[in-house]
């Protein structure tokens, strides 16, 4: 491949074909209204960034018991349809393409989000720490999933994938990573179940593998973010690897529009021999989005190279919403800064 590579159009399947391999990385902004409905600042954000070859919309929660965070918004009420709907048809009036991230939090939340309610998880084990974004509430104890509450919760998920494509979406990632509910069912020290949910890496899948099957009944479009090396609210554990490892490799029978690395991509582990992307690379075949502090530089040498397929930026498409252009022309980029956080005027 050629130094020009960030700029090849990439056919990701019937209907979706992008313009280059760069991806708006989903970032939670928690800006929207208080009853998390999209706004028209958030229209107007992502429409700036619709020559990204893809955007991958904030994590959005499938239901108000998945909710982790302040004004993140939801896609479970005919408002927050509509308000996507003004997100999604503002992106296509750019001439883009725009997944929406579907989100449940797990015991990643606390009672204030919950209506009081404990958040739920594949096992009562307990997140130590502050709830970020808030007035020093700290992590409590979850309590475990029902059978039935887990089958509850996939049929949230396939309600959240059928409101996404009535609001427009190109398709849904599922947000498997960072410790929040699907990743908290692909780890020892989350899932700690000996039912038909937990105890082998085949039994911990399940829960993923049946979400996967339900959205896939309701949008054609699926791409999976994960992260195998727990990183964020989860500790590192070797032994997660056979499950990661079982993971990656049925994904290759899921017929997936893509698999999208959610770590940090610039810490070679000893374990998976390798980056997180070179790892999902090695067992899964199909297309693969890099992620986690790419340079401009950097993910041409990883498309260049065959690590992965496309690659996923953050902060910077905050700071640079002419990104994709500045790149092409070679200009500088603008620094970004944490105050940039605060509002979306960007």
């Amino acid at each position: 491949m050629t130094k020009n590579t960030l700029f090849t159009p990439l056919s990701l399947g019937e209907d979706l074909e992008l313009s280059n391999r760069i991806v708006m990385a989903p970032m939670t902004r928690s800006m929207a209204s208080e009853q998390l409905v999209p706004t028209e600042a958030m229209a107007e954000y992502y429409g700036r960034r619709a020559d990204t070859g893809l955007i991958i919309a904030e994590a959005t929660i499938i239901s108000p018991m998945a909710q982790g965070y302040p004004n993140t918004p939801g896609l479970y009420s005919q408002a927050q349809i509509e308000g996507w709907q003004k997100v999604t048809d503002r992106v296509h009036q750019n001439g883009g393409k725009i997944f929406a991230q579907i989100w449940h939090c797990g015991r990643v939340s606390h009672p204030f989000y919950l209506n009081g309610d404990k958040p739920m998880a594949p096992s009562a084990v307990a997140l130590q720490g502050r709830v970020p974004r808030s007035n020093d509430l700290q992590y409590g104890m979850p309590r475990e999933m029902t059978e039935a509450e887990i089958l509850e919760v996939i049929q949230q998920f396939s309600q959240a994938a059928a409101n996404a494509r009535k609001a427009g979406f190109d398709g849904v990632e599922l947000h498997g990573a960072n410790g929040y509910l699907l990743d908290q069912f692909l780890h020892w020290e989350t899932n700690q179940r000996t039912d038909g949910w937990g105890g082998t890496p085949e039994k911990m899948a399940r829960f993923l593998f049946e979400v996967i099957d339900a959205v896939k009944q309701q949008i054609d479009h699926v791409g999976v973010r994960l992260s195998p090396v727990g990183h964020q609210h989860l500790s590192l554990n070797e032994a997660d690897l056979a499950i990661s490892d079982y993971v990656l490799q049925r994904l290759n029978r899921c017929d997936l529009t893509y698999v999208h690395t959610g770590s940090h991509d610039d810490t070679p582990f000893d374990h998976i021999q390798g980056t997180v992307t070179q790892y999902i690379r090695r067992l899964y075949k199909g297309r693969v989005i890099a992620c986690g502090g790419y340079s401009v530089n950097t993910g041409r040498d990883a498309l260049a190279g065959g690590i992965a397929d496309l690659i996923a930026i953050g902060r910077p498409l905050i700071a640079n919403p002419d990104y994709v252009e500045k790149v092409r022309q070679n200009k500088p980029l603008a620094p970004y800064d944490s105050s940039m956080l605060d509002t979306l005027d960007q």
